[in-house]
């Protein structure tokens, strides 16, 4: 837990640094790394340094359900500024909303219009089937920003993100649109919408672009664990004619359902599909080649 808090600060660490500050070894920090990679958490390398990226999959879903509406972090804001100067608790809430939200943006009347402006080209672009390109857009990944020739295909999240083809690239990804200075629609139609790939996220929080099925038998002890921790699994549970309690569903990721399934091996029957019994094939012998 610390080193994901470290990895989310508004400050990149070197591997000596990350070391140092939670007190493990190179190896063991490059292990918990590639377990957050493997967990569907965006880890990015800067020249020497690390960070997490926001926009993961598990911060989007978890801020789906307990985020403020940026129209409420604004007036949050702003009462915050009429408050007590120098008080430490509005100092700490202020500094804990600025992680999540640019002020500068949202509380901007004319980058607020600017976004709007831009929604509305996306708009017009989706629904005439048109590329268009993102003037000026800031990447936070690559740390540029420039203009993306892209093919927008879908408003998401309360039209403040757009999902795209980007030719350049071959890569379907979803761009923000408070980070756009502008956007251009072309007079060029969709050359590409074979390759449109839709973004989805699974029960265990994890997201992509295609799903995989997984069939389980579930004893009492597991199906109670998912259901108390996955509420929204519970649709997916089925009693066959013997009794037992029988779950499919799809997955974006076998790496979430399988930490499930492997902490409770022996109430638990995977049945299918081909592709999530030899995931688990793997990370059991992987396991047992540790030692755990």
């Amino acid at each position: 837990m610390n080193l994901l808090l470290l990895l989310t600060e508004n400050h990149d660490y070197t591997i000596e640094e990350l070391c140092g500050k939670v007190g493990i070894s190179r190896r063991n920090l490059y292990y918990y790394l590639e377990f957050l990679r493997d967990s569907g958490f965006k880890v990015y390398k800067h020249g020497n340094t690390y960070c997490v990226d926001r926009d993961s999959p598990f911060f989007n879903h978890l801020l789906s359900r307990i985020s403020f509406t940026e129209e409420e972090a604004v007036q949050i804001g702003r009462l915050l500024d009429k408050a007590e100067r120098g008080n430490p608790l509005v100092v700490s809430i202020k500094k804990k909303l600025e992680r999540f939200y640019d002020f500068e943006i949202l509380a901007s009347e004319e980058l607020r219009e600017q976004s709007v402006r831009n929604i509305g080209v996306l708009y017009d672009a989706v629904k005439l089937r048109r590329q268009v390109v993102l003037l000026g857009y800031a990447s936070p990944h690559s740390q540029t920003t420039r203009d993306r020739y892209v093919e927008p295909f879908l408003l998401m999240n309360n039209n403040n993100e757009v999902r795209c083809y980007e030719p350049s690239s071959g890569i379907n990804k979803t761009f923000k649109v408070s980070r756009m200075q502008g956007v251009q629609m072309l007079d060029t139609e969709w050359e590409y919408e074979e390759k449109h790939r839709l973004v989805f996220t699974d029960v265990f929080m994890f997201s992509g672009e295609a799903l995989m099925p997984v069939e389980l038998y579930l004893g009492q002890l597991s199906y109670n664990v998912l259901t108390e921790e996955y509420p929204h699994a519970g649709k997916f549970v089925t009693v066959d004619a013997s009794g037992r309690r029988r779950l499919r569903m799809d997955v974006c990721s076998y790496a979430g359902i399988g930490r499930f399934v492997l902490g409770l091996f022996d109430d638990v029957e995977v049945v299918g599909g081909a592709g999530f019994k030899e995931y688990l094939r793997k990370k059991i012998k992987a396991m047992a080649l540790r030692g755990v």
